[in-house]
């Protein structure tokens, strides 16, 4: 039973002050109480609570999120080890993650409330920046965590181990780790493959390497994937789904592992996973 429900926005959508309101009143006339992030205090009437984002898992019992893929990340990572399922609202671009539609938005919306809604769980990654045999940095990501270069035209050496056997050594603008959600993401650009999100399992990507034969590789989502980068030269940088990043120092490494939190995302009850891939992608279009 949905007895609160918070509303994240991605900020300076003109769209907003057409949504935020009606969607406010819908929910309270159904006796649930709202709480909104910072970016969705314009769009509503002072007698809305404003929770920061990374408070208002603790409070709700359902997230709605409005905005992009971008948005959604946010989101998933200020969930933190609560497990709030998230209503992802498409109002950005493509939107593989963002899949519901303004028009699916309230049918869904009477599925939760009446509990008969289906969900999507999806893994997160923990990425651990090591720094003199100590944990110096930990994230969480949704989708990917990515390693690359600060100088243009210059390509990183670094060397790959899973589960403390050496994979090789990579010449390479940089490395995409994703999970199955984030297969769709840089990864994909990148030349990845497209993992079912049931799978747990980790696809490690290069960018643009130099050796053509180093090729995307699949592993168990048990696996430890640790990235060194002594043989490099230039700067590098760690980005977590494209949205937080830090400038690595000399020395340090990189583990990924499997995050013990996970997302659930609500999915519209008709549409499946290669129905979105078909729309998304264009698949079947000449």
């Amino acid at each position: 039973m949905i007895r609160a429900a918070g509303i994240i926005s991605k900020p300076n959508r003109e769209l907003l002050s057409s949504v935020v309101p009606p969607l406010i009143q819908w929910l309270r006339e159904r006796k649930i109480e709202v709480f909104v992030d910072q970016e969705t205090e314009d769009c509503v009437d002072p007698g809305a609570p404003i929770v920061a984002r990374d408070g208002l898992a603790s409070q709700v019992d359902l997230l709605i999120v409005l905005g992009g893929d971008g948005t959604l990340l946010s989101a998933a990572r200020a969930l933190g080890n609560h497990k709030v399922p998230i209503l992802a609202v498409n109002l950005g671009g493509l939107g593989f993650l963002t899949s519901v539609t303004l028009d699916e938005l309230y049918p869904l919306l009477e599925q939760v409330a009446a509990g008969k809604h289906r969900t999507s769980e999806r893994m997160m990654l923990d990425a651990t920046i090591v720094r003199g045999g100590q944990a110096a940095e930990m994230q969480c990501a949704l989708n990917d965590a990515v390693v690359n270069k600060a100088a243009l035209a210059r390509m990183l050496d670094f060397d790959v181990h899973v589960d403390g056997n050496h994979v090789g050594r990579y010449r390479a603008d940089g490395l995409v780790v994703a999970t199955p959600t984030g297969s769709t993401a840089y990864s994909l650009a990148a030349g990845g493959p497209i993992i079912d999100p049931d799978l747990d399992a980790f696809v490690i990507t290069p960018i643009c390497p130099h050796m053509l034969t180093n090729r995307p590789l699949v592993v168990p989502d048990t696996a430890r994937i640790d990235l060194d980068f002594t043989a490099a030269d230039e700067p590098v940088y760690i980005t977590l789904d494209g949205q937080i990043g830090f400038q690595l120092k000399p020395r340090d490494r990189v583990t990924i592992t499997k995050s013990k939190s996970r997302v659930a995302l609500v999915r519209p009850p008709s549409k499946t996973y290669f129905e979105v891939l078909r729309n998304k992608l264009k698949w079947g279009e000449r």
